[in-house]
């Protein structure tokens, strides 16, 4: 079995684009909820609140031929890739184009404009808005693939799109491709980009927040107020790197992923089951060889929805007790479903590394109706661990869990 380290991060979010602004932003206790006025036009749509990234340009030097194939999910995919891949030091190195380089990454969906143009063709019976792109912009693999083609890489391309776990997924599964000797190097994450579509698919659920003139106080993961979740968007990768290969080259190593589990409940889509829940954590856990006690901070899911926060809360701790910190990355961004779990992972590695976690925005009062974890609240914590644990759970009732080590 190999070992596998991470060598490169970079990461687009609704509270900044460097990790910089976004532990600001942290700190500050500053969210990236903004009320949206212009979903007003939709009847019978009950939320308004959303977290769009509002920084984000196609970098200069990315050109028509290269872009044409993407919409908007698929360039900030790429264009944190990119940064990334600098990040670790690869640009340019030849081991991005002979094949050592796979891709494992992921969304919810392709580009909604594209998937609308398709719509428009079947409800209209007219095609004049179908182009050779549309497809390359609409298709479930749109960021894996153009990925893939804008870097050349020449490696195996793992397309994830699980809804809220692509992005962890993407991670798990470069993970073992370079574990089991199939890959040296991995591009690993997700991307989601904004659509209101998306809002609408848990406004139907009546799982999204309302606090439409309020949109600091919400969402609020596991508190006793919390009236849903609100949707955002943003990008993250990883730059996974097999060891012997990383240190060979003398690359700066961030920290060893040690552990990964992945299930699904098999009960139903959109009712979480916390006995499944555990179990893909207790798998990551044996993956690493470690006890619960190994680890020091649990970024959790939290979506701020009732079922979710409930069986997730009573999952951790019937495998960690009250003991071990936890706090929602989600409180900040809203929920950025195909990129949470890198945003996650790769914001737990930056805080591990500074000693410092965030708490959960919102979080005041604690719902009786969760388990009594130690939920990190307010300003922070300072906390020195070596071990920390990225959750993620989507529809479909797929679970994810990753653990990751402080390279020293």
């Amino acid at each position: 079995m190999k070992r596998v380290v991470v060598t490169g991060m970079a990461g687009i979010s609704p509270i900044g684009s460097t990790w910089e602004q976004i532990k600001a932003s942290l700190r500050e206790g500053k969210t990236g909820i903004r009320s949206m006025p212009e979903w007003d036009k939709f009847s019978d749509f009950n939320t308004r609140l959303a977290a769009p990234v509002m920084d984000f340009e196609k970098p200069a030097h990315f050109n028509r031929k290269l872009t044409r194939s993407m919409g908007r999910v698929a360039l900030m995919a790429t264009a944190v890739t990119e940064q990334a891949l600098a990040d670790a030091g690869l640009l340019g190195d030849e081991c991005i184009q002979d094949g050592r380089m796979g891709v494992s990454y992921g969304s919810s969906a392709g580009s909604p404009d594209a998937i609308a143009d398709f719509g428009y063709m079947l409800l209209q019976n007219d095609a004049s808005s179908i182009n050779a792109n549309s497809y390359l912009k609409m298709m479930s693999h749109t960021t894996a693939a153009n990925i893939g083609v804008f870097f050349q890489l020449k490696g195996r391309v793992i397309p994830t799109s699980s809804a809220c776990t692509s992005g962890s997924q993407g991670i798990g599964y470069a993970y073992e491709a370079i574990k089991y000797g199939k890959q040296k190097l991995m591009v690993a994450g997700g991307a989601e980009e904004l659509c209101p579509t998306e809002a609408a698919v848990f406004d139907t659920l009546f799982a999204t927040s309302t606090r439409n003139h309020a949109p600091h106080t919400s969402p609020r993961p596991f508190d006793r107020d919390r009236d849903g979740l609100v949707i955002g968007e943003g990008a993250g990768t990883l730059i996974l790197e097999e060891l012997e290969h990383a240190q060979a080259r003398g690359a700066r190593i961030y920290a060893e992923l040690v552990g990964f589990g992945t299930n699904s409940d098999g009960a139903h889509v959109t009712q979480p089951q916390a006995e499944t829940m555990r179990i893909a954590m207790q798998m990551a856990l044996q993956d690493a060889g470690l006890e619960p006690t190994a680890v020091g901070y649990i970024s959790a899911h939290g979506t701020a929805t009732e079922r979710g926060d409930i069986a997730e809360s009573h999952a951790t701790y019937n495998l960690f007790g009250s003991g071990t910190p936890i706090s929602a990355f989600k409180s900040f961004t809203g929920h950025t479903l195909g990129a949470c779990g890198a945003l996650e992972a790769w914001t737990s590695i930056k805080m591990m590394h500074e000693g410092w976690f965030h708490g959960t925005a919102n979080l005041e009062n604690p719902d009786p109706g969760c388990a009594p974890l130690d939920y990190i609240t307010g300003a922070g914590r300072e906390l020195d661990t070596n071990i920390i644990m990225s959750n993620n759970f989507a529809f479909g009732g797929i679970n994810t869990s990753l653990i990751f080590k402080r390279w020293q």
